[in-house]
């Protein structure tokens, strides 16, 4: 798919000034690129990168020069970067029914207007677009998907199943055990430094979304786990040049070959285990982090704490795992009470 110059400094500004994650980033760029290519279909406008990029500069230069004023004709009319920042909602509204004719999940949807919605926010800001006709576009509604959370027994399973003989099985023990004893996302796993393990104080430093730092607590299970790997590698010389005290970076969790373990090589790993003990190959990492969230609220834990655990900027995020929690207890209660059913 092409790409426009005026799009690729959206996605820059979301890296640099938002802090949004590469991967983040990508998706947003997805999106865009098949907005872009939609309206390079409707108006028969062949991408031509130079003169996109003149466009946006003239489009810029105007904008320093209007004070302000509208600056509607400053894009040559057959460049899509003109289409683009001069797009109506009539102009969206079609590319949302082209999406619809594709068959699209309610929630693809709601994510492609979420990035049109950013996108727009921001060149309106910048004062690249004449509007933003986003404002006149509404998300449709979704059902509520409650986050899937395993049993403890299920966990124990899962936690038990890397090899403890082997130091790739140690660390994918290590890994596993931190992920549930704490809730970290998979993509703050695998950015963890092995500086970032306080033993003394059995803690965890994680960088979160928007590099945003917070530090939780690693139970004593995840903490010994921790330690057994660490005191095996550095018996390693894979994991010694990768611990080498004068490099700037010294990931903690490191594969065969000496390199900071990727999410994907987290999922990978994870699928192997679910299908050596047996378990719903559909777990995720994920579903550790919304089984420590529910486990927690499951034992009492306050909703703010886990909040602040997770690293969620919203406690309405939070709360989501009250309704798995509610559920519970209205089972259970169906289930023992004598007079809860109706007879």
């Amino acid at each position: 798919m092409s790409t426009l110059p005026v799009t690729n400094a959206f996605t820059t500004y979301l890296i640099d000034e938002r802090h949004f994650s590469p991967y983040t980033a990508r998706c947003y760029g997805a999106d865009l690129r098949q907005y872009v290519e939609f309206l390079s279909t409707e108006h028969g406008i062949e991408i031509d990168e130079a003169k996109e990029s003149e466009a946006l500069r003239q489009r810029r230069e105007a904008k320093k020069s209007s004070d302000g004023m509208p600056i509607a004709g400053s894009i040559g009319p057959a460049t899509i970067t003109r289409h683009v920042c001069q797009a109506t909602a009539d102009s969206v509204r079609a590319f949302l029914a082209h999406l619809g004719e594709q068959h699209y999940s309610a929630a693809t949807m709601a994510r492609k207007i979420a990035t049109l919605r950013s996108f727009y926010k921001w060149a309106d800001k910048q004062g690249l677009a004449d509007s933003n006709p986003m404002t006149l576009i509404r998300t449709p509604r979704q059902s509520k998907r409650l986050p899937k959370a395993i049993t403890i027994e299920q966990v124990e399973k899962l936690l038990a199943a890397p090899d403890q003989n082997d130091i790739l099985g140690l660390r994918d023990r290590a890994m596993l055990e931190t992920l549930y004893s704490t809730g970290i996302r998979v993509s703050e796993l695998v950015g963890l430094e092995i500086d970032d393990v306080d033993f003394p104080s059995e803690a965890l430093k994680v960088k979160g979304k928007g590099r945003k730092e917070r530090v939780v607590p690693l139970g004593a299970h995840a903490l010994a786990a921790v330690r057994r790997y660490t005191d095996m590698a550095r018996a390693d010389a894979r994991f010694i040049a990768a611990w080498e005290p004068t490099r700037s970076r010294r990931p903690l969790f490191v594969n065969k070959h000496g390199s900071r373990l990727s999410s994907r090589s987290v999922r990978r790993k994870l699928d192997k285990y679910l299908k050596q003990v047996g378990l719903d190959p559909t777990i995720s990492p994920h579903t550790l982090r919304h089984s420590f969230a529910t486990h927690l609220l499951d034992n009492g834990a306050d909703l703010r704490s886990v909040q602040e655990l997770l690293g969620h900027q919203s406690l309405s995020t939070t709360q989501v795992y009250t309704h798995l929690t509610s559920q519970r207890v209205q089972s259970a209660y169906r289930q023992a009470h004598p007079r809860a059913e109706a007879g």
